[in-house]
């Protein structure tokens, strides 16, 4: 199955371009050297209460059970992704190992690994 097959959030996105569904895998690690912008990745007020609640449940199986997620989310410059485990999350961003963060409005989707 690809990572296209199973992007639940922001595939409605009319102005969302293909890049979306191929996104490239990175380390987390990477993630600080990345610029973001301001903008969400979402439209609807759904997709973004579904983003919202994906997050809290990747906190809690990473929490609890030490699951990893795979994150899709879009920085300035292409779509890309990270399997890692969520450590923290706040109003305004998704908190991974090391204090590597990724803004919410940033993220299109959070899907629990295999």
């Amino acid at each position: 199955m690809k990572t296209s097959d199973i992007v639940s959030s922001g595939t409605n996105n009319p102005l969302m371009n293909s890049k979306t569904f191929d996104p490239v895998s990175i380390p987390k690690e990477q993630i600080t050297s990345l610029h973001f912008p301001k903008s969400d990745v979402l439209w609807s007020a759904d997709e973004i209460a579904q983003r919202k609640y994906d997050a809290q449940k990747g906190l809690l199986l990473g929490n609890d059970f030490k699951i990893k997620v795979r994150i899709i989310f879009e920085d300035a410059e292409s779509t890309k992704q990270v399997e890692t485990t969520i450590w923290g999350l706040t109003e305004e961003h998704l908190i991974l190992k090391k204090g590597v963060v990724i803004p919410l409005h940033r993220i299109h989707s959070i899907i629990v690994c295999p």
